[in-house]
């Protein structure tokens, strides 16, 4: 143990680090925020923090110092000293024009009233749960308590599709495709581990055995008597296909009996159904002996069929925007453009709560607390300016660069980067991202993510000049759109078509974009009724 000893030093050691400020935190928060989201935190704010107030009057002067440059990164003030100060210049300033405040006469009062409750009166109701229409059904059928829990307890393992079943995520494996050419061009980043992407996690079916269905339930029943009550009472009910185990089962309930096609489309969907998907008409002839016309009718009924008829009892996930910047064109041709920012809530630091902070009778730990408040009420302003005077230079720069897209429709997109807006506004790259993060714009083409006018290309090789990714897109539907239906291209034809025209493309690329494009193989695109069938 001799050998054991403690010892104490002092070392000076120099380094060179970023720190971010709160106050330049904030600011980034507040960029990168949609007008949904903003809105959102400046409620928030005004309920939180008392320094807040809306301007309610029109013409209200914003009290933003006047050395205030929205362009620069905002200062930290660790004392709040500067707030003080700068709100002491306004009241000697200001002093009339803030101790003026409107107030809402009786009348105005009960009318906005009136629009609240008229507004909560004319929300819709939640509509019912698939779970909560199978129950009101079983409730109005006519049968014995006994097979009436029964129905209630295998409705409970019906999941949202319908099926009866459970839906699990399941994380994909590692692999990964080889990176084609657009993907070459983009960083990698390393994604949260989140069940909701898609990229991560698949959606996996697992179906409940009877025989688990029966051990679950309260009373004495076998999974004969599960399955008599399945097929008899619940797979009865609306909408039709519900409870079903499996794609074909569900497809084969809801075939309607009066229907001409009703034995094709059974034999079809029973013995045909994966033929179908592959669109293997000729098989399914010599198999079933059926006119072509005849096979190409039950697979149009078919088609008219519900997959998943329970996804219609719930949240459809259909996400409303509200764009963050219209882009109007003028009489001149020339493009305007104009932030969406008159929902969002004009807001300043208030006159009247700064006076209570002079107070001599405040005790030490009021006052700091209220300087802290004050802090992030004078911040929140000015990142609120902030946010606006940079998403207006960023879009107005990438307006000018897609001037083409505006004129001529989306085939006319040209590479942009983001490195490239960002030189032209005099900002750092990751401010443009911030900027364009999630928001919207509204165009005379339609409404578009911001996100939508970046991307990479490739040069041309017979004009020499870039050509965007969205162009090559583009090309591929137009050369879909025009191929000869009885005999479709393949996507080797395809790369060799694309290439001929200039644009170099591998055939993983051409894959992925027709993947992307929901643009099925040459194989299901073929028309069969346009060539030769074998009887």
């Amino acid at each position: 143990m001799s050998g054991l000893g403690m010892r104490m030093d002092l070392r000076v050691r120099q380094d060179l680090r970023q720190v971010l400020a709160p106050r330049m935190i904030q600011s980034m928060e507040i960029l990168q925020l949609s007008i949904t989201d903003l809105q959102a935190k400046i409620d928030e704010a005004l309920q939180e923090n008392p320094f807040l107030e809306l301007k309610e009057k029109l013409g209200e002067v914003d009290e933003v110092a006047p050395d205030f440059n929205p362009d620069a990164p905002l200062k930290h003030d660790e004392t709040g000293d500067l707030e003080f100060s700068r709100l002491e210049e306004l009241n000697r300033d200001w002093d009339d024009h803030f101790n003026e405040e409107h107030r809402g006469s009786r009348a105005s009062m009960e009318e906005d009233g009136d629009r609240k409750l008229e507004a909560m009166a004319n929300m819709p109701d939640r509509a019912p749960s698939l779970q909560d229409y199978l129950a009101d059904q079983i409730g109005e059928l006519e049968i014995d308590e006994e097979e009436r829990g029964l129905a209630r307890h295998i409705c409970s393992f019906v999941d949202r599709t319908g099926y009866l079943g459970a839906r699990l995520k399941v994380r994909k494996g590692k692999e990964r495709e080889e990176p084609d050419d657009e993907d070459k061009d983009k960083p990698r980043k390393k994604k949260p581990d989140d069940e909701n992407d898609e990229e991560l996690y698949s959606d996996v079916f697992r179906t409940v055995p009877l025989s688990e269905i029966a051990s679950l339930y309260d009373g004495q029943v076998t999974a004969d008597d599960v399955e008599d009550t399945l097929v008899h009472i619940v797979q009865k009910l609306d909408p039709p296909g519900v409870a079903a185990r499996d794609l074909k089962e569900c497809l084969l309930l809801q075939i309607p009996p009066d229907s001409p096609l009703a034995d094709a489309m059974r034999v079809i969907v029973r013995d045909h159904l994966e033929d179908v998907g592959a669109n293997r008409i000729p098989v399914i002839q010599r198999a079933t002996r059926y006119e072509l016309s005849t096979i190409q009718d039950t697979i149009a009924a078919i088609q008219h069929l519900d997959p998943k008829p329970g996804l219609k009892f719930s949240d459809s996930g259909t996400r409303y925007v509200m764009p963050d910047v219209v882009v109007e064109r003028a009489d001149d041709s020339e493009y305007t453009v104009r932030l969406t920012d008159e929902w969002v809530p004009r807001i300043r630091v208030s006159k009247r709560i700064v006076d209570l902070c002079k107070r001599q009778d405040l005790a030490e730990s009021v006052k700091e607390e209220l300087r802290k408040k004050l802090q992030s009420a004078d911040w929140l302003v000015k990142a609120v300016e902030q946010r606006r005077n940079t998403l207006l230079k960023v879009t107005k720069a990438i307006i000018d660069h897609q001037r083409s897209f505006l004129d001529y429709g989306p085939e006319h997109i040209h590479p942009l980067k983001m490195q490239q807006i960002a030189d032209l506004v005099k900002v750092h790259v990751t401010t443009v991202s911030r900027a364009v993060d999630d928001k919207w714009v509204q165009t005379p083409r339609g409404v578009f993510p911001l996100k939508r006018f970046f991307g990479g290309g490739k040069a041309n090789n017979q004009t020499g000049e870039d050509v965007a990714y969205e162009v090559m897109k583009q090309k591929l539907l137009e050369l879909v759109s025009n191929e000869d239906k009885a005999n479709p291209l393949s996507d080797e034809e395809l790369v060799t078509q694309l290439k001929a025209d200039g644009y170099p493309v591998a055939r993983r690329t051409v894959t992925k974009y027709r993947k992307m494009l929901n643009i099925p193989s040459s194989r299901q695109r073929k028309d069969w009724s346009l060539s030769p069938t074998t009887t």
